[in-house]
């Protein structure tokens, strides 16, 4: 659905309709540190694109996102991810939000980590293989504890003044080293991280609702979330094991196929069989309502779909339209995970 109506989170964002809002309140909203308007859904590269999907399947999924209200575009340099120029053609450049992440680049050592030169050269290849004069927001893609982090802030300041971005943010990163980045940025007066992408979902919480909470109120940095479903794992496809055609089955991912399989997992899928239960009790997909339970986190501004055919993202698309406080309470009881905030801790 289009936007009729912008309503606001935490990082300046809108959603693609006005149905979709869990926040009727904008009053306790945290400080902005950036002006950029994303959509509260975005569509991620990572596996899918130039390995998992054809072309013709990658360009139909961007198209179909950026019809549907979509404008946030995820890339990596590390990613195969040519087919983001599709979206030139399109529409106006102007129109929608393009993401590229700098760390892993090339086998040889220059050609990795966060120094100037290969935040800088990083970013040149990724413009280049996109063919795109410019990239919205470069993410620092983890810290790289052999770079100083004055040379990472000022590398990231260059190449916003360059006009090869336009804002920088953060991947992986802890709120400490956050905070450490912002600290540098503004003794020194150059440009602070505005934004912190980070794994979040039902099995995944600290991170998002306890360390960063205090960051979006105190410097304004907001999240941008990824992996919703776990890696598929939410959507209840390796219930019975593993399928042939799934993420888990492909090479190079031993380490999810391990995690399915082990006694952690198991007790995961479990619950998700739960979570199923309450998603027909909604008249919603597991999917949709473990999304809409991501949305719903206090400065979580865009959480990033990754899809692998038109279905699943129509499907995911289609977001709760309320999730209610007791709904929330109930999945906490059922997951048994909730985390206790600083607040809770003292009191």
């Amino acid at each position: 659905p289009q936007t009729e109506e912008a309503t606001w989170m935490s990082s300046e964002m809108f959603r693609p309709n006005k149905k979709s809002s869990f926040h009727d309140s904008t009053s306790k909203l945290p400080k902005r540190k950036s002006g950029l308007r994303v959509s509260c859904l975005g569509l991620g590269t990572w596996v899918t694109f130039g390995s998992q999907i054809s072309d013709e399947m990658a360009e139909n999924l961007m198209t179909i996102a950026y019809e549907n209200g979509v404008n946030l575009f995820d890339t990596a340099e590390v990613y195969k991810n040519n087919n983001t120029i599709t979206l030139v053609s399109l529409s106006r450049r102007s129109s929608f939000v393009i993401t590229t992440k700098i760390y892993w680049g090339g086998q040889a050592e220059t050609e990795r980590g966060l120094s100037r030169k290969h935040i800088i050269e990083g970013l040149r290849g990724s413009l280049s293989r996109l063919q795109l004069d410019y990239v919205d927001i470069v993410f620092a893609n983890r810290n790289d504890v052999n770079s100083p982090m004055e040379e990472i802030v000022r590398a990231m300041t260059f190449v916003i003044n360059q006009g090869m971005a336009m804002y920088w943010g953060t991947s992986r990163w802890s709120a400490m080293e956050i905070m450490e980045a912002y600290s540098v940025a503004r003794q020194f007066n150059l440009i602070p991280p505005v934004c912190e992408q980070a794994e979040y979902h039902y099995f995944q919480r600290d991170k998002v609702e306890v360390q960063l909470p205090e960051l979006y109120h105190k410097i304004g940095v907001g999240a941008m979330t990824w992996s919703p479903l776990a890696c598929g794992l939410i959507t209840g496809k390796y219930s019975d094991g593993v399928p042939e055609c799934s993420r888990a089955a492909m090479k190079g991912y031993q380490w999810l196929r391990e995690r399915v399989n082990s006694e952690e997992g198991r007790r995961q899928l479990a619950k998700i069989k739960e979570l199923h239960l309450l998603a027909d009790r909604l008249g919603c997909t597991a999917a949709q309502l473990a999304i809409a339970w991501c949305l719903r986190s206090e400065g979580v501004s865009s959480v990033l779909l990754g899809v692998s055919n038109t279905d699943q993202l129509i499907e995911n698309l289609g977001i709760l339209s309320q999730m209610t406080p007791q709904t929330v309470t109930e999945m906490d009881a059922l997951l048994g995970n909730k985390p206790h905030t600083k607040k809770e801790s003292r009191a």
